[in-house]
């Protein structure tokens, strides 16, 4: 018994050594996509009756998590150290799609897939760039959405289009890289925006 009993405290006092010597998991800088800097849109045309409901993106799983990619060189995906998102890219994406709706005011009957409400039309797709990338010494957030307007009762596909937005930078630093983003995000917004109302107003169902 007094073996077993110095058998258990000594292999206790290997896995509290083996702890100590693990490295601590660095602190993150925590950084959400900043706000629309573009004033609201309020259009004077008329607010559009059928209903929509914005999808998260499909993409790629190094996007599809909270980390800040970057293509140094080549196809290399890498991630800035020390700072993520405050949710997965295209979480990001479609709220600020959301947010862009909202303040275009054109489309007010609007819901997300967190919700199970049912829409005339839905507006999704994927995701397939949301990086920074270096072209020689030069910089610039990507953006880039393949965006598909579905009907909402039987999934089928009305409308496609690919958006694309580039933001250079000139400082590379962590809160101006974030700064593009926002950039970046807020002109494809504006063109997702404009062209789902357009294309919703063909084929929306008649109320």
């Amino acid at each position: 018994m007094k073996l077993t009993r110095l058998a258990l405290f000594a292999a206790s006092l290997t896995l509290l050594s083996a702890c100590s010597i693990l490295p601590k998991a660095e602190p993150s800088d925590v950084y959400r996509l900043p706000a629309a800097q573009a004033p609201a849109s309020a259009s004077s045309a008329a607010t559009q009756r059928w209903s929509l409901r914005l999808n998260k993106l499909q993409a790629s799983e190094a996007l599809n998590r909270p980390s800040i990619a970057v293509i140094p060189q080549g196809d290399v995906i890498s991630s800035y150290k020390a700072s993520r998102w405050s949710d997965p890219a295209p979480v990001l994406v479609r709220n600020r799609l959301l947010d862009g709706f909202a303040r275009d005011g054109r489309v007010t009957l609007l819901s997300t897939d967190d919700s199970n409400f049912a829409a005339d039309l839905e507006l999704g797709g994927s995701l397939q760039a949301f990086q920074t990338e270096y072209q020689g010494n030069q910089a610039s957030v990507v953006v880039r959405v393949d965006a598909l307007l579905v009907r909402g009762y039987d999934q089928r596909i009305l409308a496609s289009r690919r958006f694309e937005e580039r933001q250079p930078l000139s400082d590379v630093q962590v809160p101006a890289v974030v700064a593009g983003f926002g950039q970046a995000s807020d002109r494809l917004t504006a063109k997702v925006v404009a062209w789902a109302v357009d294309q919703g107003q063909k084929v929306a169902p008649s109320p």
